[in-house]
């Protein structure tokens, strides 16, 4: 007997990416469940951004005061990890489960596979259950970490990401193993919070998906702030020394009490059935505009967030989730769906206006391309680096040292990407967001007046360095 199909859509993983999916999917007049075999809210609730900022946030904020002529702060890191304890709800889901339910979506503890077309095996507490969705699947299971081939990682205690996040205690001596986004703020965080960190890179500088005056600012930062940046520095081995942690660097080696691996993640589908619809598991789902996974017959697989290897941040993914909960939606009306670029059923800012944050001090904003990247692509982009030294960022901190770089593609005279790194340059980030998205053209730009002294007047200065070169 075929299983009954009492679903419209279901959505393997209950992070923020897919709960969008379902939530967008419910919007429209779809039924949807999600299958969560862990916490609902997933990684970027519980274990990635939300604790991870909260970590640094306090010390962010006492730096900054201590800028101030006049001013003093110190910080208990004990509060610090109490804050961080309520942002997780101490690592409990029941307010997660409210709102889903709330907002008439169905919620299934368990592990999921996809067993056929439409068709979903759930294993959880009450035993196996085999569930068809009328109209669309949707895997939205995230990342996991990636562990390099280091002879002896195997053998010792590590940290991943979770285990950095959740921690009950500050240890005395951190090694982080990977200078991307994770390394370099969590280095930052433990070293304002007590430890003595170590930070080993590979390559030549930190943040290298970023423009190179970013990951040099930061760098730098964190040197005067203790920590021991390493560049170019490869881990050979380690070992156990007692309790503690040996990282052997050559003729040199460091002995740490914990070991934070931070080299990378990969795609999270090695054990969510991949097989039964001819793909193979662990790969990275390869998706089109509208969230349908390509090489799977039919249009009822889709993937959004990590899973798709576009732009694993959890606002761009909760941004694609928000696109295929609409498609979803349109296909199972038997609407034709608006796929025009930028239309209401394509993730078109997926290609060309990916804004990030990272939230180290200096934070580094960006969104679009690099100059790399732009000149990659073949764009014959204009660059227009500046420091930021306006009155409001005079205003904001005595000393204030930050740095802007624009790009323009002159052929069409619009912004392709902009970088800006100093103390509290995030919430500039969105007006270049909006700026790409619409494509503004530079000379209705110029009509855009930033309220003064704020640090926005920096887009003053920006343009009129465009218009004079």
């Amino acid at each position: 007997m075929a299983p009954e199909a009492d679903v419209d859509v279901i959505v393997i993983g209950g992070g923020s990416v897919g709960e969008n999916a379902a939530d967008y999917a419910t919007r429209a007049g779809l039924s949807a469940l999600i299958v969560e075999a862990e916490l609902l809210g997933g990684e970027c609730s519980y274990w990635a951004c939300m604790p991870s900022k909260a970590l640094l946030r306090t010390g962010h904020a006492v730096a900054a005061v201590r800028r101030l002529p006049g001013t003093s702060a110190e910080f208990d890191p004990a509060a610090v990890l109490a804050r961080r304890d309520s942002f997780t709800h101490d690592w409990n889901d029941e307010s997660q489960v409210e709102w889903a339910t709330g907002a008439g979506i169905r919620v299934l503890r368990g592990h999921a596979r996809i067993s056929g077309e439409r068709t979903v095996e759930v294993e959880g507490p009450a035993g196996r259950e085999t569930l068809t969705a009328r109209h669309a699947v949707v895997v939205s299971t995230g990342s996991v970490p990636k562990l390099p081939p280091v002879p002896g990682l195997d053998a010792v205690r590590t940290w991943t990401s979770r285990d950095a996040t959740s921690a009950k205690e500050v240890p005395p001596r951190l090694g982080v193993l990977g200078g991307g986004v994770v390394g370099c703020e969590l280095a930052q965080a433990f070293q304002r919070l007590g430890s003595q960190v170590v930070l080993l890179q590979r390559g030549p500088r930190l943040l290298p998906a970023l423009e190179p005056f970013a990951g040099e600012r930061v760098a730098a930062a964190l040197r005067d702030e203790g920590v021991d940046v390493r560049l170019e520095h490869g881990l050979e081995s380690v070992s156990a020394v007692g309790d503690a942690i040996e990282l052997h660097l050559g003729e040199e080696s460091v002995v740490v009490d914990e070991l934070l691996v931070a080299t990378g993640r990969r795609p999270h589908t090695t054990s969510v059935g991949l097989e039964s619809v001819g793909l193979e598991p662990g790969v990275t789902l390869v998706v089109d505009d509208t969230g349908l996974v390509e090489g799977v017959a039919g249009r009822w697989l889709y993937a959004t967030g990590d899973v798709t290897g576009r732009a694993p941040l959890t606002h761009q993914g909760k941004y694609d989730a928000r696109i295929v909960g609409a498609a979803i939606a349109a296909r199972a009306a038997g609407e034709d769906l608006d796929v025009a670029p930028w239309g209401e059923h394509v993730a078109t800012a997926d290609h060309s206006a990916v804004p990030q944050v990272v939230f180290t001090d200096p934070e580094v904003a960006s969104v679009g391309r690099t100059e790399a990247q732009a000149r990659d692509a073949g764009l014959d982009v204009r660059v227009i680096d500046l420091p930021i030294a306006v009155a409001g960022s005079s205003l904001q901190a005595d000393g204030y040292d930050g740095a802007a770089r624009m790009l323009v593609d002159p052929a069409r005279g619009v912004l392709v990407g902009v970088t800006f790194v100093g103390q509290d340059v995030a919430e500039l980030l969105h007006a270049a967001t909006v700026a790409i998205v619409g494509e503004v053209p530079v000379h209705r730009l110029w009509h855009a007046v930033p309220a003064y002294p704020t640090m926005s007047e920096v887009w003053l200065r920006l343009l009129e360095a465009y218009r004079s070169s």
